[in-house]
């Protein structure tokens, strides 16, 4: 995933540097050569909105632990295309006002008030879109804030999930392991048990022999 965000930013760095030059040249031409500058550099900044699109949903696919840096990256590259979309925006501007002198000729002096009003309107109209603009990335930037912790949300789900698991196979082992030393206790408690009943009968046998000797001695004894 890294190296198509990587191909994506060299990619992004030369269309960029083109519209940079192209910018600054179109204040000095004029005409249909002006013209078709205009409209050349406005598809190659379509092509960068495009390139920003592709890296955010390379990003998005990055796991989390490296996410940040790229992350990082592409807010430094959203902002150069805005600073771009905002030069290109006020060439556009200037060149259409010299258009605009290029046809009012020698009347181009009694509309100046009017020029005026309509650079101001222009103005207004633009930062109003630069606004709108901010308030939509803003809003992206919302989305992808929540979109990351719903992922995060699902794997520490999951992570919990999976304790749970560990956990209660630890319990099944541990009930195994009591059940088995409650049998082994049982076991060991009857052998203990026989064990002392041998020993009774040893006991009372070697007294039964022990007094049948001394019985058979006495006996013995007493006829002689």
């Amino acid at each position: 995933m890294s190296s198509d965000f990587e191909a994506y930013e060299q990619e992004f760095g030369t269309i960029t540097a083109e519209i940079t030059n192209k910018i600054g040249r179109i204040p000095k031409l004029s005409g249909e050569e002006k013209t078709q500058l205009v409209l050349n550099v406005d598809k190659q900044l379509e092509e960068v909105r495009e390139l920003l699109e592709q890296m955010d949903l390379e990003v998005r696919e990055i796991p989390i632990q490296s996410r940040a840096m790229y992350n990082s990256r592409l807010k430094s590259y959203k902002q150069e295309g805005d600073k771009l979309e905002k030069e290109f925006k006020r060439s556009r501007i200037a060149y259409s006002d010299e258009v605009r002198n290029e046809l009012l000729g020698d009347d181009a002096g009694s509309s100046e008030n009017q020029l005026i009003k309509l650079r101001e309107e222009r103005a207004h109209l633009l930062d109003n879109t630069e606004k709108l603009e901010r308030s939509s990335r803003r809003l992206e930037a919302g989305y992808q804030i929540a979109v990351e912790t719903e992922q995060v949300g699902q794997e520490i789900l999951s992570n919990l999930h999976g304790d749970r698991e560990k956990i209660q196979r630890a319990r099944e082992r541990l009930r195994e392991t009591d059940a088995n030393l409650g049998k082994s206790s049982r076991i060991l408690t009857g052998m203990l048990r026989r064990i002392i009943q041998n020993r009774v009968l040893v006991f009372i046998l070697g007294a039964i022999i022990l007094l049948t000797i001394v019985l058979a001695i006495y006996l013995n004894l007493r006829n002689h």
